[in-house]
């Protein structure tokens, strides 16, 4: 049954829409970056990163729509109240656990290359690697995603799921505070474009300041034909001719067919065993392998007893991840591409060899890739509804502001997802043209499971149990570990999870720390040989994640961004 809800009633139902608490008995908190407490609600949940994102999905529960299209709303607000992060001119992936057939379901909305992006080319251009602008500009998946889900799984169509994007774009929104400062940040790169100057500016010149009112009137009319015509005025149509002619004009890769041609996946995701659960992440062309590799590393080792964010346990994380990242720098990009499947990074014998690799007392230098058997800025958000259906989701323009070019007259920024690519000779993830780039961006899913082992692809017998993403560039696969450790094995709800610091490696032995962490963890990293960077400048990701409790959810929203968790 589909549900039909106008512009002005639901915009009303934003303004209107409320949290619904439950109490519950106080609990110790660990040392935190903030003092929230999560969001218990009896019938449905959602976490995002930005207020009024959160009340549109909610809106959309409370009038009968489901999670995905709650989460489809979200994501579209998203693209219009934190355009340095988000849009319509990204990319997109998402797992939803469908309550009809108990199933979890992975979607793959990345773009292509296009058909003229040749490594030859960019080597004639005296290129040495694809760097933010326009010649990194790829197909944007992200409409495409959204029609997916509504067409796979929701209830609304994808004019009724943009009307509140169109409504806020169209009256303006108070800029919230940590996106304002991001967006000033980003000022002189927007002056470059023209296009950005005139749709992202104030008076062509600054960022709004926070509580500044904020308007894209070119995007509503833009998401208006979107409505009118579905997704194919994108992919095929009128938008998509007209976002290759104007790449085309100033040295992109892009052609109208590129547009024409696209479409998305469904994969299903790949999982590995911790504890009773199973962590899920999506396949190649994304990251997400990394953070099941961590996990792999890890689960011989004694982390408890170590204790949360100890110097032992610190460093056996950071090690872990030098290795897991190692690997699919070398070996991951799409999977075409691929010469070795994801499951070989997981499997037993390999990630024994990889094991060994870890000192206890000695930080490594530089981790290698194992023999193969054969910057970033993104939302995320979490949604539950009454049925019991669950969306782990997110959305990337790359970069802050992408490629900071906007196609005048639209209000779309276009992304630069083709950073991702290397022009080294050779690997899964050298640059070709029709190919998709390594990907930052991964939504995670945890089940709760009776098997014991196994790197899998099924979810056939477990119990849905927690959506939740760390947005952030390549933060994203150690954050998932970081957060899954600390309520899997310290105990923590999920807004402690969320809350607690974080590491965060660079590269090399180069790690950033959270204030929290205190000087004595400090020094003891230090004697390990870590080179203890300063961390004020370091992005630690922020994470959503809403959690099936035996009766009703728990949700947290990181207190590193602007947003919040709600619920009904």
């Amino acid at each position: 049954m589909r549900i039909h809800i106008g512009i002005v009633p639901l915009t009303a139902a934003i303004i209107a829409a409320t949290t619904v608490v439950m109490a519950v008995q106080q609990v110790p908190r660990p040392t935190t970056l903030a003092g929230r407490s999560a969001v218990y609600a009896p019938n449905a949940a959602i976490a995002t990163s930005q207020p009024l994102a959160t009340s549109a999905g909610l809106a959309v529960l409370d009038r009968g729509g489901n999670a995905i299209d709650a989460a489809v709303v979200a994501a579209a607000v998203l693209t219009v109240v934190e355009p340095n992060m988000t849009g319509v001119g990204g990319d997109l992936f998402a797992m939803v656990w469908s309550a009809k057939d108990k199933t979890l379901h992975g979607l793959n909305a990345s773009g292509r290359s296009g058909a003229l992006m040749t490594r030859e080319t960019l080597a004639s251009r005296k290129r040495t690697r694809v760097s933010q602008g326009i010649e990194a500009v790829t197909v944007p998946g992200s409409l495409s995603g959204w029609a997916a889900l509504l067409e796979k799984f929701g209830t609304l169509t994808l004019a009724e799921a943009l009307a509140p994007a169109i409504a806020i774009a169209e009256t303006g929104f108070p800029v919230t505070p940590i996106i304002a400062g991001q967006w000033a940040g980003e000022a002189t790169l927007l002056r470059r474009d023209e296009g950005a100057r005139a749709t992202l500016l104030v008076d062509g010149q600054r960022a709004p300041k926070a509580g500044e009112w904020f308007r894209n009137p070119d995007l509503a009319r833009t998401y208006r034909d979107i409505g009118a015509n579905g997704a194919r005025h994108l992919y095929g149509g009128a938008l998509g001719r007209r976002i290759a002619e104007f790449t085309q004009s100033r040295g992109g890769f892009l052609t109208p067919e590129d547009f024409a041609a696209h479409a998305v996946e469904w994969v299903q995701p790949i999982s590995v065993p911790f504890q009773g659960y199973r962590l899920w992440e999506l396949p190649p062309n994304s990251q997400g392998v990394a953070a099941l590799e961590m996990l792999r590393l890890l689960e011989t080792y004694d982390l408890k007893a170590m204790g949360h964010n100890s110097p032992a346990y610190l460093h056996h994380l950071i090690e872990a991840k030098k290795l897991a990242y190692a690997d699919i720098e070398h070996y991951v990009g799409d999977a075409a591409f691929m010469k070795t499947p994801a499951e070989s990074f997981l499997a037993d014998e390999y990630i024994g060899r990889r094991r060994q690799l870890i000192d206890p007392a000695k930080a490594m230098e530089r981790a290698t890739p194992g023999d193969a058997a054969t910057s970033s800025d993104t939302i995320y958000l979490a949604v539950a509804d009454a049925d019991g259906n669950m969306v782990s989701f997110i959305n990337s323009v790359y970069d802050y502001f992408g490629s900071g070019i906007v196609v005048p007259g639209t209000g779309v920024l276009l992304h630069d997802r083709g950073v991702g690519f290397t022009m080294e000779e050779g690997r899964a993830n050298t640059v070709a043209p029709k190919k998709r780039p390594f990907h930052t961006i991964i939504p995670a899913f945890v089940t709760r499971t009776s098997r014991a082992s196994g790197v899998s692809r099924d979810a056939a017998g477990d119990e849905p149990w927690l959506a939740f993403g760390v947005m952030g560039g390549a933060m994203q696969p150690q954050g998932h570990v970081q957060v899954l450790l600390n309520l899997l094995l310290f105990g923590m709800d999920v807004q402690q999870a969320s809350d607690a610091p974080r590491f965060r490696h660079m590269a090399g032995r180069r790690v950033a720390l959270e204030s929290p962490i205190g000087d004595d963890v400090r020094r003891a990293l230090r004697g390990l040989g870590h080179e203890i960077i300063d961390e004020r400048n370091i992005a630690f990701g922020g994470a959503q994640l809403v959690m099936k409790l035996p009766r009703g959810w728990v949700a947290g929203s990181d207190s590193r961004k602007d947003g919040h968790a709600a619920g009904r």
